[in-house]
């Protein structure tokens, strides 16, 4: 019996390397225009070369950035990418297809929902606020509440522990295989990869099973729970 679904947020959930691309653009844009004469391809190379370094969430990426290429931070030009960013990031952050309605249905069937993500606190809930996830889920895991990144088992246990629900009850939903599927799989939980957010060309995931469209994972669920019919069927 399944009680559980746990999802990984960022490529799972929301197409973040989509958003990331859109809101990087906007804010090389944002810079040039503010006065950084550096060709577009070499400023957008610098801020990857610094998420490369620092990690995709770095918080001072173009701060890091313009010191390296200008030799320090010229503040119009930080405010301007800063705000081009964020602009591009509100309207780019979208939902994959289907995901407010599958979780609807898993709801619908008493099914407890969590997030259990790598992502920083703060920018983990700002985005599930921006999608009006926020009140969807019954338990959000960050790296800050563990200090431990998947696949460390530590994540997972932490949201079994507290439903008290055990990792056979339990399926978890990601887009790595490295991350989600190995950590989750290591206590034991169902593992579904989320092929439709995969960005590494995955041939083998390792998982029990497999999406495209994040809907099925309702067919699977009602395949462990006694398959009882959707609305309107």
């Amino acid at each position: 019996m399944i009680k559980l679904v746990i999802f990984d947020l960022d490529n799972t959930l929301t197409d973040f390397m989509g958003m990331k691309e859109s809101a990087v653009d906007a804010a090389v844009g944002a810079m040039v225009d503010a006065g950084l004469r550096f060709p577009r391809d070499d400023i957008k190379a610098k801020i990857y070369e610094v998420y490369e370094r620092e990690g995709i969430e770095f918080q001072k990426v173009f701060d890091r950035a313009l010191e390296e290429l200008i030799g320090h931070v010229d503040s119009k030009i930080q405010a301007a990418g800063i705000v081009g960013y964020r602009r591009a990031k509100e309207a780019s952050l979208v939902l994959y297809p289907h995901v407010t309605l599958t979780l609807i249905e898993l709801m619908k069937r008493g099914i407890h929902l969590a997030v259990v993500s790598d992502a920083p606190r703060k920018e983990a809930w700002l985005r599930l606020c921006y999608l009006q996830l926020h009140h969807m889920f019954d338990f959000v895991s960050t790296f800050e509440d563990t200090g431990e990144r998947k696949p460390s088992p530590v994540p997972f246990q932490r949201a079994l522990d507290h439903f008290g629900i055990t990792a056979r009850e339990t399926i978890m939903v990601g887009d790595w295989p490295e991350r989600d599927i190995t950590g989750a799989a290591k206590l034991g939980m169902i593992t579904v990869f989320a092929r439709y957010g995969d960005t590494f060309g995955t041939t083998e995931s390792g998982a029990d099973h497999e999406v495209d469209d994040i809907y099925e994972l309702v067919d699977i669920v009602d395949q462990f729970n006694a398959a009882r019919p959707r609305a309107g069927s």
